[in-house]
Order: structure tokens, then C-alpha cells, then sequence
């Protein structure tokens, strides 16, 4: 019997104030039986999505807590950002994953609303399937005017009166609560700052202004240039390709071409791999031929091992210090990288706030939300480098009786490989970054916290370095054209961390250190 899974998916009206959102995630995982997916915070838009899964029942309490911890923190009449918003807790999706019916999503929303209604005191809004009138299953509509306007019209206008809670706005405003399919949260930067276009181009291409079917998009500008903010609320019908064609059409109207793309929280697989047979013009294509996929399936039915499971701190020392061949090396690495982050959001957290330092605040507020980002990444990857060893061991243990098991071995054994690079490569690259971090903070951090900055530089330093020694005996078994680029790369991350610990010694020798 399928166990239930539920999705949910809070966006929350803060980014910049990384305590904020650590406390708000402390209140979702606090819950038994809640697992946290995924965080995205964006300056700019002033706003965390964050996602998590679990039994419907621990999902809807931990989105309940996660309300009440934001409402305690987050306060509308000191709030600006890029993202329209009408609340602390601006809205509140569930997504229904295995063992669950829409009507199952809809009942928890429902009741969710009504709770945090009545307990918490919060007007809130029903939408998308949950919706109790037509006119609000599109969030827009909901959110017209923002929270400003909210503020002004409800309790005077009927149209805007809550399903759920008082009939006034507090400073946590409003929070809409509902129930959809899954949702790609999909941003285009241009190569423009000139917002209008952008503007322009989220008119032309959303359903609600006669473009495609199920887009929803804004224009703004996002760290200096102009973005086309949209949410994908039906990818198999409107494919995530066609969106894309239809920006870069628009765009070449206004003489610019789209710059980078971002994704915001998770997105299916198979959305990609529509995306990869649009471009690459598969009429014919199954997701059976993908390698990967095969390979995993055959990897994962020959395993009699299970993956190592432990709590990342004692028991990941004890297992590291254990006659197993993971966690090794990679996961130490990944360990020292994530440690070295942990250290840098300390000496931010010790800076903010003390006078002394306060014409750095906002500078060390951005560099505390990217250690936090990199920390969260880093901690993955301890568990990712012994899965991805795992697999090697796995792709060893194939079959070889005839040629075509001999072919399937051979490159299941050189995937794996690949993999088993790819994740230390991960770790030195985030590792680089967290050293750039440390290099930013030490000339403006707390002198009491001087020699901890010191210790992050270290300890990412090592980090890098345990990490190319994984990914130089990995590359050992790889042909050259497929080890070169990595090796390459490498020597440039080990170049550029030298570099920057030689300006590092010099700042900390300036401040006595």
C-alpha cells in the first residue's frame, strides 16, 4: 500500500534576514516526520520558498507552525521587495505526491486556513482548487493592490473579505492557502536593465493577457537587470520549451536576447527531459533511453547494500572512523567545506548588530545568506559522496558473463565514475566559494570573532584539497577526454584558493591577527 506523501511549498515575504528564515525552517523541521527538500531565498525579491514532503498530517502542522513563526517575525509595514505579496506568510500551496487525491489536498487546505484563521488571528484566502468563489483560484486576483491595498479595502469591500480569520490586516497581513498540480517557478534574465521590456514581454507571453496557456508572469528588475518572473502551472500542456522560444521571440523584437535563466525550488524530471527532446528534436523519444535511468535500474536491483543513513555530527565521525569503505575521503572533504560555511555565518551573526560595525550590516547580511546557502548545499554533499561511491561499488559487482553484460558493466562502471567526480567537484567549487566569503568578511567582521573567520579560510582551504584528491583518483579510471576538463577546472579553483589565502594572511596580519 502506498503511503501518503504530501508536498507543500510556503513562500514566505523575507530574504534578506537569514535568522528570520532559519527560525521559520526550525519550525517546519521541528515536526516528526517532515523532510525539508529544498530553501531559495532571492535578495531582490525579498522572499523564501521553501519546500517540504511528508504524511499529510505532519505537513499541514508544520505549515501551520511555520505561519505562526513568521507572523512573530515578519512585519509588512517594514517590507519592500521586487515580488507582489499580501502577507508573511504570502502563500501557502500543497501539492499532493503519492497516495493522495486532489480532494485530499483541498480538505487539508480548508482546514489549514481555518486554523490559522481562528488560532492565529490571520485573514486568509482560499485558492486554485481550493478556491470557494471562481474568481479566486487565480493568486493574482487575491493579491491585487498587495498588501497596501489590503489593508485599505478589506472589511470595507465585501469582494475582498477573507474565507478564514478577522476581517482586518495586522502587520503579518493576509496568507493564501490552496491546493494545485505540481508548479515550475521559472525566471529569464535579459540582457537589458531596462524593466519596461521585460514588462512587455510578461504581458505578451501570460494567459491572462492572451498568451500562452497556463503562464503566469511579471516584468521586474532583478540584480540589475530585467527579469521575467513566471510560474508554469501546467508543463505538460505548455511546455517549459515553448515558453522559452516564445521569451527569446519577444525579446529579439526589443534587440536583446535572454542572458540566464533560474529555477526557484524543485522541478519535475521529466519537464527537462520534454525540454531536451523539444530542442534536440526526438519525435521518436522514450525516457527508457536514457542512460542514467537504465543504468539505475539496473544498479539499484543488483544492490544487497543499503545507503549509509547517519546524523550528520558524533555518528558520522563514528562511521568515518569505522573499516567501511564509505563515508571516505569525499564525505570528510564535503564535512570540512560545510564546517568551514558554518564558521563564516557565526562571524556574521556576531557582527550584525553591534555598532561598531554597523556601516558593514548590509553587506555582511548578503554574505550570512550565502554562507547559510552554502553551508545547506556542502552538508548535501557528505551524504551525496558515499552514495555516489556506492554506485562505483555497485557497477563493479554487474555481471560479465557475455559481451552485451561486459558493455552494460562497462559503461555503468565509467557513469558512476563520472558521478563519483562530479559531487567532489561540487564540493570544491563550493568550497571556493565559501573561502571568497571568508576573504569578503574578515576586513569587516567582529574582532572577537577574527580568529574564527581565520579557521573557515582553513577549513575551506582543505576542503578543496581533500576534494582533488578525490577527483584525481576518480579521474584515474576515466579516458583522457573525459578526465581532462575536471582536472582542469581543478587546477583553477586550487590556483584561485592560493591566491586568495595569500590577500587573507596579509588582511588578518593588518588586523593583528
Amino acid at each position: 500500500m502506498v503511503q501518503p506523501m504530501l508536498e507543500c511549498i510556503p513562500n514566505f515575504s523575507d530574504a534578506r534576514r537569514p535568522d528570520v528564515i532559519e527560525a521559520i525552517i526550525s519550525s517546519i523541521t521541528a515536526v516528526e516526520g517532515v523532510t525539508l527538500l529544498d530553501r531559495h531565498s532571492d535578495l531582490d525579491h525579498n522572499r523564501t520558498v521553501i519546500t517540504f514532503v511528508g504524511p499529510p498530517a505532519a505537513v499541514e502542522q508544520a505549515a501551520f507552525q511555520a505561519i505562526a513563526k513568521a507572523a512573530q517575525l515578519i512585519d509588512l509595514d517594514h517590507h519592500s521587495g521586487e515580488h507582489p505579496r499580501i502577507g508573511a506568510t504570502d502563500v501557502v500551496p500543497f501539492v499532493p505526491i503519492s497516495g493522495m487525491t486532489m480532494q485530499d489536498c483541498i480538505q487539508i487546505a480548508r482546514h489549514l486556513g481555518e486554523r490559522v484563521g481562528t488560532d492565529l488571528n490571520i485573514p486568509v484566502y482560499l485558492y486554485e482548487e481550493a478556491a470557494t468563489r471562481p474568481e479566486r483560484s487565480n493568486l493574482e486576483n487575491i493579491r491585487r493592490g498587495q498588501y497596501e491595498a489590503l489593508k485599505q479595502e478589506m472589511g470595507i469591500k465585501p469582494e475582498r473579505d477573507p474565507d478564514f480569520g478577522p476581517k482586518v490586516v495586522g502587520p503579518a497581513g493576509a496568507t493564501v492557502i490552496g491546493a494545485r498540480q505540481p508548479l515550475i517557478a521559472y525566471n529569464v534574465y535579459l540582457t537589458t536593465d531596462d524593466v519596461s521590456i521585460a514588462e512587455k514581454i510578461a504581458k505578451t507571453i501570460r494567459y491572462s493577457s492572451g498568451g500562452l496557456r497556463y503562464v503566469k508572469a511579471l516584468g521586474m528588475l532583478v540584480e540589475g537587470r530585467a527579469q521575467i518572473s513566471m510560474n508554469l502551472t501546467n508543463f505538460h500542456k505548455t511546455p517549459i520549451a515553448l515558453v522559452v522560444e516564445a521569451i527569446r521571440r519577444e525579446a529579439s523584437r526589443f534587440g536583446v536576447m535572454i542572458h540566464h535563466a533560474e529555477l526557484v525550488g524543485l522541478i519535475p524530471e521529466s519537464a527537462l527531459v520534454d525540454a531536451a527532446a523539444w530542442y534536440l528534436q526526438l519525435d521518436q523519444f522514450h525516457s527508457d533511453q536514457i542512460l542514467e535511468q537504465k543504468l539505475f535500474t539496473l544498479i539499484k536491483s543488483s544492490q544487497s547494500q543499503s545507503t549509509v543513513s547517519y546524523a550528520i555530527g558524533t555518528g558520522f565521525l563514528d562511521d568515518l572512523a569505522a573499516g567501511t569503505a564509505t563515508p571516505g575521503g569525499g564525505s570528510a572533504a564535503a564535512y570540512a567545506g560545510a564546517a568551514a560555511a558554518g564558521l563564516v555565518s557565526m562571524v556574521a551573526r556576531l557582527t550584525i548588530g553591534k555598532k561598531k560595525y554597523a556601516e558593514f550590516e548590509n553587506r555582511v547580511q548578503t554574505i550570512l545568506t550565502q554562507a547559510e546557502s552554502l553551508r545547506n548545499d556542502l552538508t548535501e554533499f557528505i551524504q551525496l559522496d558515499s552514495s555516489a561511491f556506492e554506485g562505483v561499488m555497485s557497477a563493479y559487482k554487474l555481471p560479465k558473463q557475455t559481451s552485451e553484460q561486459q558493455d552494460i558493466r562497462h559503461k555503468a562502471i565509467q557513469q558512476a565514475t563520472l558521478l563519483a567526480t562530479q559531487v567532489p567537484m561540487g564540493v570544491a567549487n563550493k568550497s571556493l566559494r565559501v573561502i571568497e566569503l571568508a576573504e569578503q568578511i574578515i576586513p569587516i567582521s567582529n574582532e572577537t570573532a577574527l580568529s574564527d573567520a581565520a579557521t573557515g579560510a582553513s577549513l575551506a582551504k582543505a576542503a578543496i584539497k581533500g576534494a582533488g584528491y578525490n577527483i584525481r583518483i576518480n579521474t584515474r579510471e576515466l579516458p583522457d577526454e573525459l578526465s581532462r576538463p575536471y582536472l582542469t577546472e581543478l587546477a583553477g579553483i586550487e590556483q584561485h584558493a592560493a591566491t586568495i589565502e595569500g590577500r587573507i594572511q596579509a588582511a588578518l596580519h593588518e588586523r593583528g591577527l
